[in-house]
């Protein structure tokens, strides 16, 4: 996926914002697609079909979290990045946040470096997805998902089945929170009933296999791996 033919879809209601962000994406070579607020954000995505979209929470006729509901509800639009826009101090809920089906959030104000440094970041999850070969490589840490294989520092761990499967779950995306129901339903099935802590164990069982600080657990959410 070339720069130029990278979507991202910028929502805020502060016409600053959305000049001076929109000015450093569009000088990265990314196409670049703006809305005043949750409701044209909607309009817009449907018919520009982002690759990325960074919200605001805060905005009128419709706020970033009913937006992101929205959003997430489209098909076509299943696999786009979607990530929050807070100000430092905004009286903000994570939790909400990734209920609503964000993948992660940026705290502004942000430099403009750093800013297209995590857009890049954000862009790797959906080519990830979409490149899909059946390897993930994150650092030193490599999972063949056709070969039930895992090598970490060039020695082979092996892992029950259903400890393979949540890794590789959580690091398809890295980054990104998986809910706790996302991953009962992708790694249990919906015909398998299993209480709540039966994720945890394997979250515990694969931070003394692969490492601690490899995952990180979002209170009241969910999971995410940590590259």
């Amino acid at each position: 996926m070339n720069k130029k033919d990278t979507k991202i879809l910028l929502v805020d209601d502060e016409p600053d914002i959305l000049e001076i962000v929109g000015y450093n994406l569009s000088s990265e070579g990314y196409q670049v697609f703006t809305a005043k607020n949750g409701k044209v954000a909607i309009s817009e995505a449907k018919k520009n079909l982002p690759h990325l979209i960074i919200l605001d929470v805060m905005m009128p006729v419709m706020d970033g979290v009913e937006a992101c509901e929205k959003l997430r509800a489209i098909p076509q639009l299943s696999e786009t990045v979607i990530t929050f826009l807070t100000a430092r101090g905004e009286d903000y809920s994570q939790v909400a946040g990734f209920e609503a089906g964000a993948d992660d959030y940026i705290t502004k104000p942000i430099k403009p470096k750093l800013l297209v440094s995590k857009v890049k970041a954000l862009l790797r999850r959906f080519k990830e997805t979409e490149e899909d070969s059946g390897i993930i490589s994150i650092g030193d840490l490599t999972i063949n998902r056709e070969e039930y294989k895992i090598i970490k520092d060039t020695e082979e761990i092996n892992l029950p089945r259903k400890e393979f499967e949540l890794l590789a779950l959580l690091a398809s995306k890295p980054g990104k929170v998986f809910k706790r129901d996302t991953i009962l339903k992708h790694v249990w099935g919906n015909d398998v009933v299993v209480g709540g802590r039966t994720i945890d164990v394997h979250i515990r069982k694969l931070r003394e296999k692969i490492g601690d600080e490899s995952f990180k657990t979002i209170k009241g959410v969910g999971y995410k791996f940590v590259e």
